[in-house]
């Protein structure tokens, strides 16, 4: 209220006083912009719908869909304003490329098949990309507009992190892994990266304790030994009991008693961990399941996010610190000791969750609302807008 009688209402500039609430971000402005595109897209398109053949479409097939495919990708800018217009129903040259750009757009493997997947995304209304970037620069708008050093950011359903500096310019992006979508969410979160550690113990949590490795024990007793993992009590010294006991599964199950993995090229964590206080207890690390990152879908983890390339993280984190070059994070995430360095300034961290994202060069890319954040949203303004009529 006393923005609107100070600012607006009184104010010789409402332009202006707007523009300083808004966020700073050129990501927020450049969804903008891709927002005014996309309602002008979605009242020229005709809305025709992809048919479906039952079979993926491959390059040389014969497609009924191919005049509606060419003026769709020619329409939301996947085909060159060159292309000309397909003289038969083989789908393929231009229109394979076009395909290809469309797919890598919305998160999917650039292979240029008409596959199930493709064929949804490409029937996917323009009204509800229109939606996506609605909803994306709400979100924008709920995040601190600024930071004392420039964040990472971790988009949720894009698989990815990036880094910015000063002026909020990607200076650094990688894919990540999240949490599976049906039950262990990553959750939307602002932090701080206060230290890295590597070659860390990882302990694992009372839920997954329970739920995966006492079934797991009670199939295989040798299991820990076998996986480096060794039980400790709560505080964290190493116990010599037998898993196999049936007091011992009752203390693991209880809590009493905890397991965790030792430090190694094949612990969970990887050799690295980018640790944040938060009360969800999530965190960036490596990963030993590097395979992972090849997959255009990468929600697996059990909450935590699983960073593509950790020496790179660690070495902009670090950037301040001109001790811990590349060679010195390698050495240390190879070496014998585990080791916890601090940041001698900690560096903001923001786990969002946008399904629109407008690259720097302007290509506008859509992504899966694997949570259903989108939905509840959505939901959530709408019975808003009832609320106020």
């Amino acid at each position: 209220s006393e923005f609107l009688k100070g600012v607006l209402a009184s104010g010789p500039d409402i332009a202006s006083g707007l523009q300083d609430v808004e966020p700073p971000f050129p990501a927020y402005h450049r969804t903008i912009l891709a927002l005014q595109k996309y309602r002008k897209l979605a009242r020229e398109d005709d809305g025709e719908a992809l048919p479906g053949s039952g079979t993926t479409m491959k390059p040389g097939d014969s497609y009924a869909g191919v005049p509606r495919l060419f003026r769709l990708l020619r329409l939301v800018g996947d085909l060159s304003p060159q292309a000309g217009a397909p003289s038969s129903a083989v789908y393929e040259g231009a229109l394979v490329d076009g395909v290809k750009h469309f797919q890598e757009r919305h998160g999917l493997e650039s292979t240029g098949f008409l596959d199930e997947e493709t064929l949804k995304a490409l029937n996917t209304p323009l009204s509800r990309r229109v939606a996506q970037l609605e909803l994306t620069l709400e979100r924008w708008r709920w995040v601190p507009h600024e930071f004392v050093r420039p964040p990472i950011v971790v988009n949720i359903p894009e698989f990815r992190l990036r880094a910015n500096d000063e002026k909020y310019h990607w200076v650094l992006s990688m894919k990540v892994v999240v949490g599976t979508a049906y039950q262990h969410q990553t959750p939307a979160f602002a932090s701080e990266v206060r230290s890295i550690i590597f070659r860390p113990y990882w302990n694992v949590p009372l839920g997954i304790q329970r739920e995966e490795f006492l079934p797991k024990i009670e199939e295989n007793p040798g299991y820990l030994a076998g996986n480096s993992y060794e039980i400790v009590d709560r505080e964290g010294n190493v116990v010599g009991e037998d898993p196999a006991k049936d007091e011992v599964k009752e203390k693991l199950r209880s809590g009493q008693l905890g397991i965790r993995q030792r430090p190694g090229p094949d612990n969970a964590l990887g050799l690295i961990k980018f640790d944040f206080p938060n009360q969800f207890e999530v965190y960036m690390h490596g990963t030993p399941s590097t395979e992972l990152f090849s997959k255009s879908r990468r929600d697996f983890s059990h909450g935590c996010i699983r960073v593509e390339d950790p020496v790179s993280l660690a070495s902009w984190i670090l950037r301040d610190q001109p001790e811990w070059s590349a060679e010195n994070i390698r050495s240390a995430m190879n070496g014998e000791k585990t080791i916890r360095v601090a940041l001698s300034k900690p560096i903001p961290v923001l786990i969002v969750y946008g399904t629109a994202v407008v690259m720097e060069d302007g290509d506008v890319r859509f992504f899966e609302d694997i949570y259903g954040h989108d939905a509840a949203l959505e939901l959530a303004l709408t019975a808003g807008d009832s609320r106020r009529h």
